[in-house]
Formats: structure tokens, C-alpha cells, sequence
């Protein structure tokens, strides 16, 4: 089974091997055919294999589906209607089911929002962390938020545009209003737009905008804990000390729990206690 990125906005970033998956494959698996009409339509490919949904209703009946067609040896291409198949789109109960049936999986990988997003923002990029659409309302989309407040990677979220000034408002309560964040709008598409700004500005902006098209939303990661200092840690040092433990040990065992140096600790201890 091959997993096909299509494009996210713009035909031009169809590549070259998917184009070549859409004329042979012997079975395309989509979530609308109508989608996959005007694709193919626009890329000037002539599909000939059996088209099927594979969506978020019928995902898990159609599994068995495909994977009985891979076993027959036919060309399986899956897509979904934008970018990676799998993410945050259908596709992954199909490609479980294949592998766990220990048939092949590849991919023709292609355009995708969560990376064209980060790329865009301008925020660190090295260590990120994507986390989808959040719970629309509720305890489960408090308890996520409220995980995330010390997240020190960057977060990308995606959001509907008529949900985003909510969103917005929620990070800029739960992570603070100067955070920095990035809207991205319509990415790769006409009116492609990347607004950035502090937690506060971007729920303002929202607010007094009629936001239209496909939302990734970018987030500033926390900011790293200050490291305690040795020297502000002697006392905890002596308090076990003083309960029977040796000095070694107690340096090592506080040194462990604040991630500082137990040589540095024991050292500024005997300093302390020459004071």
C-alpha cells in the first residue's frame, strides 16, 4: 500500500510520483471522490484503477478491505483529501491493519500543513511537538491545555476558523498572553497569510476578523525553568543530614532531584557549614 501526500492548497506541489501512483494504481482509496475527480482532473491524469472511500465513518470496515486487495497483489494508493494520509486525516487504521498483516507500506510523501506552518513561523524549529485539533470544549480539552503549560517545545495545533478566537483566548490563558504564536492561513493558496504576534495580539486580531480557510495555529514553546544554584540548595542538604543521612548521600540525593552537580553540592554544603 503506498500512503500519497496530495497537495494542501496549490497543484503545483503534486510531485512527480504521484502522478505516476494516481495513472497505475489498481485500487485508490480516498476520503470524497469528488476530491480525487477534481485532483486528477487539474494534475491532467487519467486514473483507471477502482476508486473507494476510505473516511472517518467507514475507516475501520474498509481496512479489511484494502488489505485483502494488497494481498492479491494490486497497487493500493490511499489519500486524503489534503496533505499526509495519517495525520490528523483517515488513513491510519488502514496502514495498521496492512502492516500488522505484515504486508508492505511505503509512501510518496508530499506537501504537509503541521511542517509548511512551522517552517513559516519563524519560531524554533529544531524540537516541536504537533498536537492536532484540540477537544472542542470540556475536561478533556482543560486537561490538555493545561498539560501543555510547560511544554518547552514549539506547539502546532490545527483549528477551524470559526473556533479560532476561542482558541487563541484559551492559550493566551493557559500558556500567557505574551507568548509568542503564529496564524497560518490558507497556506500554499491564494490567499496564503501568516500573521504573527503575542498570544494577546493574535486573540484580538481574531476577534475583529471574519477568519476564513484552513487554520494552523504555532506556538512559542515555554520558556526552560531557571536551574537552582548549588549554593541555594545546602539547606535541604543539612535537613537530611541532620536526620541521620550521610552527607555524601544527601548531596547526591538532592543533586538528583534539581539536576545539579553532587560535587558542586557537597562542596558548597562544607562552605555553608564553615560560615
Amino acid at each position: 500500500m503506498i500512503l500519497g501526500g496530495t497537495p494542501i492548497g496549490n497543484l503545483g506541489d503534486a510531485t512527480d510520483r504521484l502522478k505516476q501512483y494516481l495513472a497505475t494504481a489498481d485500487v485508490i482509496a480516498v476520503e470524497d471522490t469528488r476530491t480525487l475527480r477534481r485532483l486528477a482532473s487539474g494534475l491532467g491524469v487519467h486514473t483507471r484503477g477502482r476508486v473507494i472511500t476510505n473516511h472517518d465513518h467507514n475507516e475501520s470496515a474498509r481496512s479489511a478491505q484494502i488489505v485483502e486487495a494488497v494481498e492479491a497483489g494490486q497497487m493500493v494508493l490511499l489519500m486524503s483529501d489534503a496533505g499526509m494520509p495519517t495525520v490528523s486525516d483517515p488513513g491510519y487504521a488502514a496502514a495498521q491493519a496492512v502492516a500488522e498483516a505484515e504486508l508492505p507500506v511505503t509512501v510518496a510523501p508530499g506537501p504537509s500543513a503541521v511542517l509548511s506552518a512551522l517552517a513559516v513561523s519563524g519560531l524554533p524549529s529544531g524540537r516541536f511537538t504537533f498536537e492536532g485539533f484540540l477537544a472542542r470544549k470540556g475536561s478533556d480539552r482543560t486537561r490538555r491545555l493545561k498539560s501543555l503549560e510547560t511544554e518547552e517545545r514549539t506547539m502546532v495545533f490545527y483549528e477551524s476558523p470559526h473556533r479560532t478566537a476561542a482558541t487563541l483566548g484559551d492559550f493566551a490563558q493557559y500558556f500567557g498572553e505574551d507568548r509568542r504564536a503564529v496564524v497560518c492561513r490558507e497556506l500554499t493558496k491564494l490567499h496564503e497569510e501568516v500573521i504573527r504576534g503575542t498570544l494577546a495580539e493574535l486573540r484580538q486580531w481574531a476577534q475583529n476578523t471574519q477568519v476564513r480557510g484552513e487554520i494552523a495555529l504555532v506556538v512559542a514553546g515555554a520558556p526552560a525553568p531557571e536551574a537552582e544554584s548549588a549554593e541555594n540548595l545546602t539547606e535541604q542538604v543539612q535537613e537530611l543530614v541532620d536526620g541521620g543521612m550521610r552527607l555524601k548521600q544527601a548531596a547526591g540525593e538532592i543533586a538528583e532531584r534539581f539536576g545539579v552537580s553532587k560535587r558542586e553540592l557537597y562542596e558548597a554544603t562544607l562552605a555553608a557549614r564553615e560560615e
